[in-house]
């Protein structure tokens, strides 16, 4: 009896294996859309989200390390950049950094160049950025000691590794050079030749003070260079004329009547240029010193050719991240305190829609 019922039970076994076989199908691949107006990247652990901030609609999804500080669009070339670190055996072993070259059409890595294993893999936007040639990009490296690597993108290569003791950031201008902000209350200044090596180096007068009133670590791009924000609400418009550093007059985006309320700026991508309106949007508190790190109840938008407000928007959620599109009609893109992201007119300053943008931190215009 045994016998029969295994013979049985082998005989619906084969069977049930038979049909339970499974034709091979046609595997197609997915190619994103040219990028569209008001389109943006949400950086998070979980790779680079994009999304058309119009709709709402997500078109792509780059595949990022978990060290990575941003990411770097290239039109020109149809490329996207980013810094990655990554470990043999996930969170230890042996430690590999490159720079991962991403082509637009399909998101997928399409080269890779290994750089020194130094790079500085916190969230922050100017730690990495294409020069003004189109073919070199630097990236931000602290081990503490600081200094910058340069990566030819044209023919993948890795240039050279320039020193920079007490600077950092990587802050683009013309004629292939960078600026970066320096603990001893300056900005230096370093201009690359054709091969990416440093040609010339110079560095600005003393313009604030580290242990009084510093300078926000998140500059902000203009149509004339860069505007630095101090943590008491002081701003800074900074441009480079040849081999020196032209620092303005500080004008405040706080009055007296503000600084008595306790107003000043702070979150984590705090604010935003539209470089050819000259808008400034800044997410601002209530707070005591050394707030900086908390959220906005409010965004402030200033004329920064005329250094007034001209403008509020009020939030029941504290505001960390904050973008504005460079487009015509651009729109605000803000990440808040419970890691939702939400979309505003930018010059009506009316509240459009959310997105499900997981974990942002870093907000990018593409």
């Amino acid at each position: 009896m045994r016998v029969i019922t295994y013979a049985v039970i082998l005989v619906l076994s084969s069977a049930t294996f038979v049909h339970a076989q499974i034709s091979p199908q046609n595997v197609t691949v997915e190619t994103m859309a040219e990028p569209g107006t008001n389109w943006f990247i949400s950086s998070s652990r979980e790779g680079g989200y994009i999304f058309d901030a119009s709709t709402g609609d997500m078109h792509g999804l780059i595949s990022l390390s978990n060290h990575t500080p941003a990411v770097q669009p290239h039109p020109g070339r149809r490329e996207i950049y980013a810094a990655e670190s990554y470990y043999a055996r996930g969170v230890h072993g042996e430690r590999t950094d490159v720079l991962t070259i991403y082509d637009y059409e399909n998101l997928s890595p399409v080269a890779e160049v290994e750089i020194p294993k130094k790079i500085a893999v916190l969230p922050f936007r100017e730690y990495i950025a294409l020069m003004s040639d189109g073919k070199h990009v630097g990236l931000f490296n602290m081990t503490p000691a600081q200094s910058v690597s340069i990566v030819n993108v044209e023919d993948r290569s890795f240039a050279v590794e320039l020193s920079t003791p007490g600077c950092a950031l990587i802050m683009p201008v013309s004629d292939n050079g960078f600026l970066m902000i320096c603990g001893d209350g300056t900005l230096q200044l370093i201009r690359l030749d054709a091969n990416g090596g440093e040609a010339s180096r110079a560095r600005s007068g003393k313009f604030f003070d580290v242990q009084v009133d510093p300078v926000f670590d998140r500059p902000l791009k203009t149509a004339a260079g860069w505007l630095l924000l101090t943590h008491e609400g002081e701003a800074f418009d900074v441009s480079v004329t040849a081999n020196n550093i032209n620092v303005s007059d500080a004008w405040n985006i706080v009055t007296r009547q503000d600084a008595e309320d306790d107003w000043r700026p702070g979150g984590f991508q705090l604010a935003s240029v539209h470089q050819k309106l000259g808008l400034l949007y800044v997410a601002m508190h209530q707070g005591e010193p050394y707030t900086h790190h908390d959220g906005g109840s409010e965004i402030w938008v200033f004329d920064i050719g005329s250094k007034r407000r001209i403008g509020r928007i009020e939030f029941e959620v504290p505001v960390l991240s904050v973008l504005v599109t460079q487009e015509v009609e651009p729109l605000l893109i803000v990440g808040d305190d419970e890691n939702e992201t939400h979309v505003y007119d930018a010059l009506e300053f009316t509240y459009q829609r959310s997105i499900e943008a997981p974990g942002t931190r870093v907000l990018e215009d593409f």
